[in-house]
């Protein structure tokens, strides 16, 4: 069990941040062991025709399938809400040879992996081609969904945002995960193969990170150069990879395609500017729908500031229960 404890300091400075680099990773263990990662199946069928990860060795060795350390330094901690791949793509490539080195040391304390003595015999070189490595598997595999991606993560932040400002850290951080629990300013997280700690975050704050390829797990980070993070995988992932046509699915039939997917995409509320960038949509035919669905009672809204933030109805979530 990871335990954080927070003091009145740690509730103002709480904060929410978008990793492209630990999407990158997750996805690279979600494209090796598709039977762990059902969700992401059909992102798997895609991407296994274009990428081959026996052609990216240094990647495969810095990513290790077991043990009780991963390198931390693939996906270094958050500095902005949300860089981009290329920004932090430069991060890894001046990470410091020493600290490579030590990393992939404690990775593999008794035996590396052939594909992993570069990291320790021309650590530099390693490092450099493992930034090339990683680029090229962005491009390939994440690049093509990666505004998708990053519209649910984005709208996921807004969301949590909003659930701070109205009711505090318990309200937006109590259903992060199953695996997670707030109580009494601690929130306890039971992740699997990660040794126990007992963090007291002594000012710090913790860093949340939605991120969709760690599904289905929680990935706590208690290790430097991190300040105690979590990283969760956000509601509505299955959404990403699944495409529906008119033909195929009732809903779709009964209201088209487009209402359809937004009254589905609705699970979570959101304002007419969260919706088109979620479904990369024009801001104007979103509010057209939502003025339909309005109508038929399917959504409601309420106002937060300056923002209209639309939900599903009771009738709108019966229409979309399976």
């Amino acid at each position: 069990m990871i335990t954080y404890r927070f003091g009145s300091d740690d509730l103002l400075r709480t904060r929410f941040a978008i990793s492209p680099l630990l999407e990158l990773v997750g996805a690279f263990y979600a494209l090796r062991w598709p039977e762990r990662s059902e969700v992401h199946r059909l992102w798997a069928r895609n991407v296994a025709s274009a990428v081959d990860p026996r052609e990216l060795p240094l990647l495969d060795a810095a990513t290790p399938r077991g043990g009780g350390y991963w390198p931390v330094f693939l996906a270094p901690p958050p500095v902005r809400p949300h860089a981009s791949v290329e920004d932090e793509l430069e991060r890894v490539a001046t990470t410091p040879s020493k600290r490579v080195r030590s990393e992939i040391v404690r990775t593999y304390p008794r035996r590396r992996p052939p594909a992993a003595e570069p990291f320790v015999s021309d650590t530099r070189a390693a490092r450099d081609t493992l930034v090339e490595e990683m680029r090229a598997f962005w491009y390939a595999a994440i690049a093509p969904w990666w505004p998708s991606i990053s519209a649910l993560l984005e709208a996921e932040v807004a969301a949590r945002a909003r659930r701070l400002v109205a009711g505090g850290l318990a309200t937006a951080l109590s259903d992060l995960h199953p695996s997670v629990r707030w109580q009494e300013s601690t929130l306890t997280v039971h992740p699997s193969g990660k040794e126990a700690a007992d963090v007291d975050l002594a000012g710090r704050g913790l860093l949340v990170v939605p991120a969709v390829f760690c599904w289905p797990t929680v990935w706590p980070r208690t290790d430097p150069p991190w300040d105690p993070a979590l990283v969760y995988p956000p509601a509505g992932i299955g959404n990403l990879w699944t495409t529906r046509t008119d033909d195929a699915d009732p809903l779709d039939a009964l209201l088209g395609h487009g209402r359809a997917r937004l009254l589905r995409d609705l699970e979570r509320p959101a304002s007419t500017q969260d919706l088109a960038a979620r479904l990369a949509a024009s801001p104007g035919g979103v509010s057209q729908h939502l003025g339909i669905l309005y109508r038929a009672g399917l959504v409601t809204s309420s106002r937060e500031g300056r923002r209209v933030v639309y939900s599903r109805t009771a009738k709108g979530d019966l229409l979309c229960s399976p």
